[in-house]
C-alpha cells in the first residue's frame, strides 16, 4: 500500500500515524514544505520517502509530487493529513489520482457550515436558525426572526478567531462595516453546554471507536476572551447524544475516517442541537486522550483500519481523561512544580502547545486521568486557579 501523508510533521503529536502505518508494511510517502532534517528521527525512519515542496499552497507542486510518487512506487492508495487545513487539496489530489476517500465534489458538504446545517437537519438533529447573510439588511431581517444575540462565523473556516457574538443593532452594523472578506453565517445564539462526539469509522461506515467530551466553555468564548479552558471525556455517553452522533455520521457517510462532531445541550429544554462537523481527528492532544482514557493505541488502530479494515483493540472507557490548558498571560496560584507534586500521579502527560493552537487551548497543556469525575474537576480547578 502506498500512502501519501501531507504535512507529516504537524501537528507534532501526529507523527505516530506514520510510524504505525510503516509498522504494518505501508510505504509512507511524506509531502510537506519543512526541511527533511527538521523532522523528528522517529518520523524520518517511518517515511519510505519524503518530497519537499516550496509552498504547500501551490497545488501544482503537490500535483507534481504525487506524480513523482506514482512513477516511483505505483498507484497511490490513500492520501491524508488528518488536518482540517488540508482537506481541500487532499480531496483534489484524490480526485486527480483516482484515490479512495472524500473527493473534490464532496468537499463543500464538510467545509461549508451552511451545508452542514442542511445535513444535520436531514439527519433529524435540530440546528440553530440561521443562514448566510451578505448585507446589513439581510442580517437585520434574520435578527427579526431570531432576536439577539446572534453569532456570526465564516461559512468556510477553521477555528473561532473570526467568530463573533453580536448583542444588539449597533454591534450588527459594526460587524458588517468591518467584517473580514468571505461569506458569513449568521445564526441564533444557543445558550447551552458544548459536547463533542468523536471517533473513528471503518471503510464500511461503522463507528469502530467513539467517545464524547464535555467542555468547560465554548471555543468562541475561550478565543474571544483569551481565556483558559478544559475539557474531559465521558465514561458514559448520554443516549440522546450518541443517537444524534450516529445519525449525523450516517448522513455524512463517513468512511475510513476520524470524525469530530459538535453539539450543544440547550439550557432551556436540555435538547441536543447540532453545531458543526469536522472530518478529521479532534485537535490538540485529543488523540492522546483517547489512548489514556482507554489504554489503547489509537494511532495503531487507525492503521489497522486503513490496512485491514479492523479495529483490534478493546475499549471500555475505564477513565475520564481531561485536557487542561493554561495561558502564559495569566498569573496562576500554583507553579508547574506544585502541580506535579500534588497531582503528578494523575497527570500522565504535559507539554508546551504549539503557538498555532494557543488561542483555543492555551500555551501549556496537561492531561489528567481518573475514574472519578470529581477528582478530574479537582485537578482542573487546582491547575487553573488564579492568584
Amino acid at each position: 500500500m502506498n500512502f501519501v501523508y501531507l504535512s507529516p510533521h504537524f501537528p507534532p503529536n501526529y507523527y505516530p500515524f506514520c510510524v504505525r502505518l510503516r509498522n504494518l508494511g505501508v510505504n509512507v510517502l511524506g509531502l510537506a514544505d519543512a526541511p527533511y532534517e527538521t523532522l523528528r528521527p522517529e518520523l524520518r525512519q517511518a517515511l519510505t520517502e519524503y518530497y519537499r515542496v516550496d509552498d504547500m499552497h501551490d497545488y501544482g507542486q503537490l500535483l507534481r509530487a504525487c506524480g513523482y510518487f506514482t512513477h516511483r512506487y505505483g498507484k497511490i492508495d490513500r492520501i491524508d493529513s488528518h488536518s482540517e487545513y488540508w482537506l481541500e487539496p487532499e480531496a483534489r489530489l484524490r480526485t486527480d489520482f483516482h484515490v479512495a476517500g472524500i473527493q473534490a465534489d464532496g468537499i463543500a458538504a464538510i467545509k461549508s457550515k451552511s451545508r452542514m446545517k442542511e445535513k444535520f437537519a436531514r439527519a433529524g438533529v435540530p440546528v440553530p436558525r440561521g443562514e448566510v447573510v451578505r448585507s446589513l439588511e439581510e442580517g437585520r431581517r434574520l435578527v427579526g426572526e431570531t432576536g439577539y444575540p446572534v453569532v456570526a462565523k465564516p461559512d468556510i473556516g477553521v477555528g473561532a478567531s473570526t467568530t463573533f457574538k453580536i448583542e444588539n443593532d449597533g454591534a450588527l452594523a459594526r460587524f458588517f462595516s468591518t467584517r473580514p472578506p468571505g461569506d458569513f453565517l449568521l445564526e441564533e445564539f444557543v445558550a447551552g453546554r458544548l459536547f463533542s462526539f468523536d471517533g473513528l469509522a471503518d471503510r464500511d461506515g461503522n463507528p469502530v471507536f467513539f467517545t464524547s467530551h464535555a467542555f468547560s466553555q465554548g471555543i468562541m468564548e475561550t478565543v474571544n476572551a483569551d481565556d483558559h479552558m478544559y475539557y474531559y471525556s465521558l465514561r458514559e455517553i448520554p443516549p440522546d447524544l450518541e443517537e444524534a452522533g450516529r445519525r449525523v455520521l450516517a448522513e455524512f457517510a463517513v468512511r475510513e475516517r476520524f470524525f469530530h462532531l459538535e453539539f450543544f445541550r440547550r439550557d432551556r429544554d436540555d435538547k441536543i442541537v447540532g453545531l458543526e462537523v469536522n472530518m478529521r481527528p479532534p485537535g490538540g492532544l485529543t488523540t492522546d486522550m483517547f489512548n489514556y482514557a482507554n489504554d489503547i493505541d489509537i494511532y495503531g488502530e487507525w492503521a489497522n483500519v486503513v490496512v485491514h479494515n479492523r479495529f483490534a483493540g478493546a475499549w471500555s472507557r475505564p477513565y475520564h481523561c481531561c485536557y487542561i490548558g493554561r495561558k502564559d498571560r495569566k498569573e496562576y496560584a500554583h507553579s508547574h512544580e506544585e502541580i506535579l507534586l500534588a497531582y503528578g500521579h494523575r497527570i500522565p502527560h504535559h507539554e508546551r502547545i504549539d503557538s498555532t493552537f494557543r488561542a483555543a487551548i492555551g500555551d501549556y497543556g496537561y492531561l489528567a486521568r481518573s475514574a472519578d469525575l470529581g477528582e478530574i474537576r479537582e485537578v482542573a480547578g487546582f491547575i487553573l486557579e488564579l492568584k
